[in-house]
């Protein structure tokens, strides 16, 4: 039965064998760009952006957002998030850690969906959007879950961890030494896992400057649109190259128009 979060309270979920809770503070736990709810799911911060009551379905199409680190999404975001609640999207997302995409972070993502599709009455498939480093987050996720995404969104995603962060700091998030990490990468590495989403024929659409030092364009997105082409998914795949653009906060990256019509196309088609 759905449930609402309004005052102190304290909800326990059983996923997978684990106990999850889900608490609503009295104080935000989360401070939120639009209207919604700040709450926390395992102990951890989560978010819903919600559209005006008008404009909410049963199911509700969404967007999974990653990274939900602190101060994220920021106030850079703050016009394309209105975009999508304007035309009846939800928008949420589950703070798991700097987890570069490692099993415990998908494990929390996994209950997290679960939590949303069976008591927020949610659509089954969200169309994902990972800013930065959300990429190795939210990619991994998808790849153990083609049959549950509608589409890919992303805005400078991180794909390799070779690229960003480096074995060496993303080692422990996997509980693996680096040599360790370095030598099963090719199991591990969610670039090297894209094969799933393009043999699942997954739209995607990704935006990213060549200019980009911290989150190379050649490793990531260009990486991850030649590994589609390479499975014949080429079709499936749609790459904005931003000429001498960086990792930046440039409204360009965040108003991206046709990032946010497939967005929005791809959530409505997840709720069908």
């Amino acid at each position: 039965m759905p449930f609402r979060l309004l005052t102190a309270s304290l909800l326990t979920v059983l996923v997978l064998g684990t106990i999850y809770s889900v608490c609503a503070a009295d104080k935000p736990v989360k401070e939120l760009i639009l209207p919604g709810e700040s709450f926390l799911f395992a102990d951890r911060p989560a978010f819903i952006l919600w559209p005006e009551a008008a404009k909410r379905q049963q199911p509700q199409p969404w967007i999974f957002y990653a990274p939900t680190l602190r101060g994220l999404p920021d106030k850079s975001e703050k016009w394309m998030q209105e975009q999508f609640l304007d035309a009846g999207i939800a928008v949420a997302g589950l703070d798991v850690g700097e987890s570069y995409g490692s099993p415990a972070g998908r494990e929390l993502f996994s209950a997290f969906y679960k939590e949303l599709i069976e008591n927020r009455k949610f659509a089954a498939k969200p169309c994902l959007l990972p800013r930065s480093r959300g990429g190795l987050m939210l990619t991994s996720w998808a790849c153990d879950h083609p049959d549950k995404i509608a589409g890919i969104a992303g805005i400078y995603p991180v794909f390799d961890f070779r690229s960003y962060p480096g074995i060496e700091k993303a080692a422990p998030a996997y509980q693996l030494s680096s040599e360790k990490l370095g030598e099963q990468a090719k199991d591990l590495n969610p670039i090297e896992r894209v094969s799933i989403l393009a043999e699942a024929k997954i739209p995607v659409f990704l935006i990213h400057g060549d200019a980009d030092e911290l989150v190379p364009l050649a490793e990531n997105s260009a990486a991850f649109a030649a590994r589609y082409r390479a499975a014949g998914a080429e079709d499936c795949i749609t790459l904005i190259i931003s000429p001498g653009r960086g990792h930046t906060r440039w409204d360009g990256f965040f108003r991206c128009q046709e990032l946010i019509d497939f967005a929005i196309a791809k959530a409505r088609d997840g709720a069908k």
